[in-house]
């Protein structure tokens, strides 16, 4: 959320600059709320400060030795008496505004960075570096799906049978080299990079969804369980206590949550946490995209890298973060390129954003594999996440987080960028101890 004195105090340029996010700020609407909010708080403080007047006269008529029923000090208690009425009233009005101010802006996206690119889409995105080279492939070559399935391990059919469609069943190797892709990742990014392994709930609740940003405004976005009330086990309604329970979208919720509503002591910053889960969207708004195959599904494991630091270190985390997802491709010897997003192009929550998009040859072209980007105090202000200063205040920590990486579609580019002419795969080495030693997976 953003901090409501930036609109106070240069609303312009702040409508300006989300302008490039292709948002339309309504002007006109946060004015009029403003406008009402100070008549309303000044007249509070007008009626406050009658109040305190009047008790002070009433007092000194007292001291003086008149009676509660002396005529001038009846008439000060009924005037005291109507100003505390109204002032009543005024408060709920106030609290009224300020809560309409709170949905107002709890909808308006993260600012841009100043150094985020200017652009509408993802055509407007700047590459950074490209690392590798594409595989050249002397035979015809096959995607992921054709893969899997040649090898017998890869399974829509009975996966759309069991639930529906854009859910899929791994099989033999093929399962195993997904289990082999997660546990090297956490391995990687807790012996090397030194984050803390978590083991995270897959059901949040709509505080901790609110925190980082999925509502009020992506709720559609989400799968949701609620306990309908239907006579259930009596440990069910302990866990549901008739409340709404969501399906997390990525372990990004559960992790930045940690830090909700605490004041995180100064030397125990930053702090860096890594978590395998599956994570579960319902791709509102893209049918008909990616239909094929693993890359948009309702159901996707990632190892999502989470740190939680100092206003003044966070692009320096958000550079290291990056790197650390890096590394993953590079050790699997992926070739892969890093974009800077747009400002029309980030995700609501973010200021900056860089994609890593790994090379995938049955499509000739690059698809996002992770996502980093840094919140800044974005998420911190909706979930109340703080650290004391040197000088002892509270004062919002900033979010850094990204994918290091997301399984699935790690798998698929193994599958697509190690596939050999007679239809098996070969195992990239680092992931060979996890395999037992095997060095490919052969046709079924």
């Amino acid at each position: 959320m953003l901090d409501i004195q930036i609109l106070r105090n240069d609303l312009a340029a702040t409508a300006a600059r989300l302008a490039t996010r292709s948002y339309t700020l309504d002007v006109a609407k946060f004015e009029q709320l403003e406008a009402n909010r100070k008549t309303i708080q000044t007249r509070t403080q007008e009626l406050q400060a009658t109040g305190n007047r009047i008790n002070k006269m009433v007092g000194q008529l007292r001291g003086a030795g008149h009676g509660m029923d002396d005529g001038e000090i009846v008439d000060l208690m009924r005037e005291s008496a109507s100003a505390a009425q109204e002032r009543k009233e005024k408060e709920l009005r106030l609290d009224e505004l300020q809560n309409e101010l709170k949905k107002f802006l709890e909808v308006i996206p993260n600012i841009p960075h100043s150094t985020a690119p200017v652009g509408k889409s993802e055509a407007d995105n700047v590459e950074i570096r490209k690392v590798g080279e594409p595989s050249k492939f002397n035979f015809e070559v096959k995607d992921h799906v054709s893969i899997g399935e040649g090898l017998g391990g890869l399974d829509f059919e009975t996966a759309t049978k069991i639930t529906g469609s854009r859910f899929s069943l791994l099989k033999g190797p093929l399962a195993r080299l997904h289990r082999a892709l997660a546990q090297f990742m956490l391995d990687t990014h807790t012996d090397q990079h030194g984050y803390t392994e978590t083991y995270v709930p897959y059901l949040v609740n709509k505080n901790s969804m609110y925190g980082t940003g999925q509502l009020p405004k992506f709720e559609k976005d989400l799968f949701s369980v609620k306990n309908e009330g239907q006579e259930p086990a009596e440990k069910l309604t302990e866990i549901f206590n008739n409340s709404q329970l969501y399906l997390i979208p990525t372990a990004e919720v559960p992790l930045t949550n940690m830090v909700r509503d605490e004041i995180v002591p100064l030397d125990k910053l930053p702090m860096k946490f890594v978590a395998h889960t599956p994570c579960f969207r319902s791709e509102a708004g893209s049918y008909g995209r990616d239909t094929r195959g693993m890359i948009r599904q309702h159901q996707f494991d990632k190892v999502e890298l989470v740190q939680m630091v100092l206003p003044e270190k966070s692009y320096e985390a958000l550079g290291e973060l990056l790197g650390h997802a890096e590394i993953i491709l590079q050790k699997l010897e992926l070739p892969y390129r890093v974009v800077k997003l747009c400002t029309g192009d980030m995700g609501f929550s973010a200021a900056t954003t860089f994609d890593i998009e790994v090379w995938l040859p049955a499509q000739n072209t690059y698809r996002e594999i992770s996502s980093c980007s840094n919140f800044e105090a974005f998420q911190a202000r909706r979930m109340q996440a703080r650290f004391r200063n040197a000088q002892g205040k509270p004062e919002l920590l900033h979010t850094v987080n990204g994918s290091g990486l997301a399984v699935g579609r790690t798998l698929v580019a193994v599958l697509e960028n190690n596939q050999q002419a007679d239809g098996s795969v070969n195992i990239p080495e680092v992931l060979r101890p996890y395999m037992g030693g095997m060095e490919s997976i052969q046709l079924a």
